[in-house]
């Protein structure tokens, strides 16, 4: 039988990359977004297509627990679990409401909780398991105009070495990949001007593709069993 992988936030960017990845390595997966329905049964039909492998796909508000409860019971058994499902706000700290923080923490860190603390108790009784979560360089250095996703994404590091090591004697790793600056939908809020800007700062003159992104994703899942508790950093030697 072969193992699953549940990703959430897999309709584009870098879990739609990721999913290609882990089916063109042979597992079968079970893919989740919020709301691009048509976009993800795409993704889903493409990788069923090329890789032969399962693919399921269900709508998900990751936000909301009692959604990720009802998600969790039809992904069923769970071998590997990719917490990339992420939403970003830029403005002035002052100026967010408080259903703006709301939201993007409970999406950004409380959904990397739900999902963990339903899904481990399984990996738990196989005693065995891989939890890799997408992360970000404002999680480590904060960044100007994003306080909530900056706290959201240091609270992923965190909860990832804390869990851990929580996890370890039962040889389940949890790792995070904090990622530099990515060609995903969560730039169109820049202009072209403040891009070019964001890639003069990095030494690698470019930004990162999704699948370099899900290269290094699927790298860390394929680590030996003692690499874990780890915040990996891929920016182009940004920071």
């Amino acid at each position: 039988m072969r193992k699953k992988a549940l990703i959430t936030g897999a309709s584009r960017g870098i879990g739609a990359a990721t999913a290609r990845a882990l089916g063109q390595a042979g597992y079968d997966l079970f893919l989740v977004c919020k709301s691009s329905e048509k976009e993800l049964h795409i993704i889903k039909e493409e990788i069923e297509k090329s890789s032969g492998v399962s693919c399921e796909a269900a709508l998900c508000d990751v936000s909301d627990p009692k959604q990720v409860e009802a998600m969790v019971q039809k992904a069923g058994e769970v071998h590997i679990l990719v917490n990339n499902a992420a939403i970003s706000h830029v403005g002035l700290m002052t100026d967010m409401s408080l259903s703006d923080w709301h939201r993007v923490i409970d999406t950004n860190l409380s959904a990397v909780f739900y999902l963990c603390r339903l899904i481990v108790p399984q990996m738990v009784r196989r005693q065995s398991g891989k939890i890799l979560n997408v992360s970000s360089v404002w999680g480590n250095a904060g960044a100007s105009m994003e306080a909530a996703y900056s706290a959201s994404k240091g609270g992923v590091n965190s909860f990832t070495k804390a869990l851990a090591k929580e996890l370890a004697p039962s040889d389940i790793q949890v790792n995070a990949v904090a990622f530099g600056v990515i060609e995903t939908d969560m730039n169109v809020g820049f202009s072209e001007e403040e891009m070019d800007a964001i890639k003069e700062e990095i030494p690698a003159d470019r930004l990162g593709t999704p699948e370099e992104a899900a290269r290094m994703i699927c790298g860390i899942l394929g680590m030996p069993d003692y690499f874990t508790g780890q915040v990996v950093t891929m920016d182009g030697g940004w920071t």
